[in-house]
C-alpha cells in the first residue's frame, strides 16, 4: 500500500501543546504586525518581535465627553499623528503597552491614526447625561498648594484646612461654552462610534469612579481576539438526575462531537466477544468496581480513535474519583473544557425517584413533571430498584465525597446551575464552550447560572 495514500493521524500531544501555548493566536499576532509595520526586513523584525516580553500588550482608547476646560491647540493631522507614533514607539510603550486619553476626538483624526497602524484592541467610551457632565466641571476646585483637583460635591477634601484654601480652575468653561462643546462631542462622538464599532465599550460614567473603574478593567482584560480553533474535549460532572447526558447529547448533536457515556461505553464493551469484554463482565455481573487501570486502557483506546481525534469529544461518568483523574492527566487526553452540573440533593431525588419506564413503549414517564396518559400506563411503568430514595441517598453522598477535590483539581471547571430547564443550562454550557479560555489560570472556578 502506498504510505502516502494513508489517512494522517495527528498525535492528541500535538493539539494539547498547540492549545496550552496559544500558538493559533501567537501566528495570528505576528502576522497582524507584519502586515501593518512592513518591516523592509520581515524575518529579522519577527525575531525581534519574539525576543519582546510579549507579543501582545494592551492597546487602549479611552474617550469621553468634556468634563472640564481644556484648550485644545490645533495643529496639522500629519504633524498630530507623528508626535503620537514617535511617542508610542518608545520603549516604555513596546514593552507595557498604552492608553491613548480622548485621544482621538474626531473621526478624520481616527482615520489618521489607522492609516499610520495605530490599532487599539479596547476603546473605552464613557458616558453620562450633559446635566451631570455640566455639574460636575462647575463643581471642580484645585488645592494651590499640591495641585490636586477635588470637587465640592462628588470629591470633597480630607480635612477643612484644604478645604480653605482651595481656587475655581482657571480654565473654568461657562456653562454657555461646556454646552456648546457638549453638542459638538456628540457629533463627533457619533462617527467615533461607528469607526471603533468592533472593539468599542460604551460605560456609563454616571456612577460611583470605583464602578466605573471595575467596568473599564474588566473590559479592556477581556481578549478582542477570536477564540484560536480547537478540537473540544469535554469533561461533564454531576449527581444523578443533573441531566449529564441529556446536555452531552445537545452538545454532541449541535457540534458534530462525540458523546461519551462512559457506563454506556463499559456495557458496550462488556457484550463485545473481545479480550476486553470478557475480563469486564464478571465485574459488571457482579456489579463490582471494574479497576481502573482496566478502565484507562477502554477509554483511552476509544479516545484513539479518529472520530474523537478529529471531531472532539464530550465525556460524562469517568473520572469519578482523583485516581482516575489524575490517571487521565497522565495520558494524552487532557480535557481543555471542564463543567460540573449543580443541583441540592432534594431536588436530584425530586427528578429521579419519581422517573418510570413504560416497557410497552420504552418511553419515560415522570410522576410530576409528565406524568403517564393514562391509569393503565401508569399501572405497568418500570421503577428502575437503583433510582429508589435509599439506593440514590447513596450515590449522592459518593459524589459528594468526591466532587470538592474534582473540583480543586481542574482549575479551568465552571460551575453550572442545573436547577433550571434544560435549555438555560445548555445556554450557559455553550457560551463556555465557543468563548477564549482566560489566558492565566485561575485557582478560583468561574460559576455560571
Amino acid at each position: 500500500m502506498d504510505s502516502t495514500a494513508k489517512s494522517l493521524r495527528i498525535p492528541p500531544e500535538m493539539a494539547i501543546y498547540a492549545e496550552k501555548h496559544d500558538i493559533f493566536h501567537l501566528i495570528q499576532s505576528l502576522l497582524r504586525n507584519l502586515v501593518v509595520d512592513k518591516p523592509e526586513d520581515p524575518v529579522q523584525y519577527l525575531m525581534d518581535l519574539l525576543t519582546r516580553d510579549s507579543v501582545d500588550v494592551p492597546k487602549i482608547i479611552l474617550l469621553g465627553p468634556p468634563a472640564s476646560g481644556k484648550t485644545t491647540i490645533n495643529i496639522p493631522k500629519d504633524l498630530w499623528t507623528q508626535l503620537i507614533q514617535h511617542r508610542l514607539a518608545k520603549l516604555d510603550c513596546i514593552r507595557r503597552g498604552w492608553v491613548l486619553n480622548a485621544i482621538p476626538k474626531t473621526q478624520e483624526e481616527a482615520l489618521h491614526l489607522q492609516e499610520a497602524g495605530i490599532l487599539p484592541d479596547h476603546v473605552v467610551m464613557l458616558e453620562a447625561p450633559d446635566m451631570v457632565l455640566i455639574e460636575r466641571s462647575s463643581g471642580k476646585r484645585i488645592d494651590p498648594v499640591t495641585g490636586d483637583v477635588y470637587h465640592l460635591t462628588f470629591m470633597q477634601p480630607e480635612n477643612e484646612e484644604i478645604a480653605q484654601r482651595l481656587e475655581t480652575l482657571k480654565t473654568m468653561m461657562p456653562v454657555e461654552l461646556m454646552t456648546q462643546k457638549l453638542q459638538k462631542y456628540h457629533i463627533e462622538a457619533h462617527a467615533l462610534k461607528r469607526t471603533y464599532h468592533s472593539s468599542l465599550k460604551i460605560i456609563n460614567a454616571d456612577q460611583p469612579h470605583v464602578d466605573v473603574f471595575s467596568q473599564v478593567l474588566n473590559y479592556v482584560h477581556t481578549p478582542r481576539y477570536p477564540p484560536s480553533p480547537y478540537t473540544p474535549r469535554i469533561l461533564l460532572f454531576g449527581p444523578p438526575g443533573s441531566g449529564k447526558s441529556l446536555q452531552a447529547r445537545l452538545i454532541a448533536q449541535k457540534y458534530g462531537i462525540v458523546n461519551i457515556c462512559f457506563e454506556e461505553l463499559l456495557k458496550t464493551v462488556a457484550a463485545d466477544e473481545g479480550q476486553m469484554g470478557e475480563l469486564i463482565k464478571p465485574f459488571l455481573d457482579s456489579k463490582q468496581q471494574v479497576p481502573s487501570s482496566i478502565l484507562m486502557q477502554i477509554l483511552t483506546e476509544r479516545l484513539s480513535r479518529m472520530d474523537c481525534t478529529t471531531r472532539g469529544w464530550v465525556l460524562h461518568g469517568f473520572p469519578q474519583d482523583m485516581d482516575q483523574a489524575e490517571r487521565l492527566q497522565e495520558t494524552n487526553f487532557i480535557p481543555n473544557r471542564v463543567f460540573f452540573l449543580e443541583m441540592s440533593d432534594d431536588v436530584a431525588i425530586e427528578r429521579v425517584t419519581f422517573r418510570g419506564l413504560d416497557p410497552v413503549t420504552g418511553e419515560w414517564y415522570h410522576s410530576v413533571y409528565n406524568p403517564a396518559p393514562d391509569s393503565d400506563v401508569q399501572a405497568r411503568l418500570w421503577f428502575n430498584p437503583k433510582n429508589s430514595e435509599s439506593q440514590l441517598l447513596r450515590r449522592l453522598k459518593d459524589y459528594q465525597s468526591h466532587v470538592v477535590k474534582l473540583q480543586t483539581f481542574y482549575p479551568i471547571a465552571v460551575c453550572i446551575n442545573a436547577d433550571q430547564d434544560s435549555h438555560t443550562v445548555f445556554e450557559s454550557l455553550e457560551s463556555r464552550l465557543v468563548e477564549q479560555l482566560p489566558k492565566v489560570p485561575s485557582k478560583q472556578k468561574a460559576h455560571e447560572g
